[in-house]
């Protein structure tokens, strides 16, 4: 960086008491801005001065005020937010996309009541989770394809809890392709909730964070939750339901008819899998890119494509997702050579 290209910009923040949970313990979160976009940043009281290019402290502003409102409106952030603001700043999506995401940042997506003093508050991360969540609100169903990390089971779970806690749906059903595509579940060992359990565990897990243990089993008691494997849906009509399939690229085209076809009244289906990571054998293709073609254009369903920019684990996860595209893609363009 040249002197000539240096510049300074200060920033005051009229709250003291919110200040320091946007600065972080002993200034964190600014570090974190620092690292990420290159600019110097030095804070006394409710103020900060950087130091950087123009792109840069334009950039570092941005992400300090979407931080901002944030916290003004109650909400908690920590690094992964810190990391989620940059993300929403950077991304070179048009600017009506980047400016619903960031009010999805800033104001609760998903609210769900946890327990009696609690409740559990999801807003986007990213763009494109901005967009899933509003394709939620406005379409019955919606594919959300892309790479682990990305939150497309989390945020379908857990627009699911919160939809059947405001009594928009009587129920919810968990499902995925057990025991990868061929659901052979006679080959283990335990009774059929044993052999199903480990394969449907991961939407226990998401299920867990938006209510109490109590509430889940008392919902699974009286059939308000469903958690069963995709082949114990056929034959079935799901009415007043939000109905969440996931890891659908281990699913056959029989499979994922089947289960497009259970939508009944009042019911909305959230689809998701990753169509890279199918574990189908090589002659069998993936139920979900095929209906992913065969439905484009068809009203009421969405589609929402995520990438390795919208990973929301730890940055590792974002590096180990970009490494794999990149040598997937040249692997292909050896192949055609």
């Amino acid at each position: 960086m040249s002197k000539k290209a240096v510049r300074q910009l200060a920033l005051q923040f009229d709250d003291n008491n919110l200040v320091s949970i946007l600065f972080g313990e002993c200034g964190v979160h600014l570090s974190r801005i620092e690292d990420q976009l290159s600019v110097q940043i030095h804070s006394k009281g409710n103020e900060v001065m950087m130091s950087g290019t123009q792109e840069q402290l334009e950039r570092a502003k941005n992400v300090l005020e979407t931080l901002w409102e944030r916290v003004t409106n109650g909400l908690k952030v920590g690094l992964d937010e810190v990391d989620a603001a940059i993300r929403i700043v950077d991304n070179t999506l048009d600017p009506a996309t980047r400016e619903m995401a960031r009010v999805a940042f800033k104001e609760p997506q998903v609210k769900v009541k946890k327990g009696n003093n609690s409740h559990h508050h999801l807003t986007a991360r990213t763009p494109q989770q901005a967009a899933y969540l509003n394709a939620m609100k406005e379409n019955r169903i919606i594919f959300g394809v892309g790479p682990a990390g990305t939150g497309k089971t989390y945020l379908a779970v857990a627009y699911a809890a919160m939809m059947l806690e405001k009594g928009d749906v009587k129920r919810i059903v968990l499902c995925r392709p057990a025991v990868e595509a061929g659901e052979n579940l006679g080959f283990l060992p335990g009774d059929m909730q044993e052999k199903v359990d480990p394969y449907l565990r991961p939407l226990y897990d998401a299920m867990h964070d938006m209510m109490t243990p109590e509430k889940i089993v008392q919902h699974l008691a009286n059939g308000n939750i469903e958690v069963v494997p995709l082949a114990f849906m056929r034959g079935r009509t799901l009415a007043d339901a939000c109905i969440v399939l996931d890891e659908a690229q281990n699913t056959t085209t029989t499979q994922i008819k089947m289960a497009l076809t259970r939508l009944g009244q009042n019911s909305i289906m959230i689809i998701t899998g990753d169509p890279t990571q199918t574990d189908l054998p090589r002659n069998i293709q993936s139920g979900l890119n095929e209906s992913m073609i065969v439905l484009e254009g068809v009203d009421d369903i969405a589609y929402i494509r995520f990438t390795d920019e919208d990973v929301v684990r730890d940055p590792l996860v974002a590096k180990i997702v970009k490494a794999y595209d990149w040598y997937d893609k040249k692997r292909e363009q050896e192949s055609h050579q």
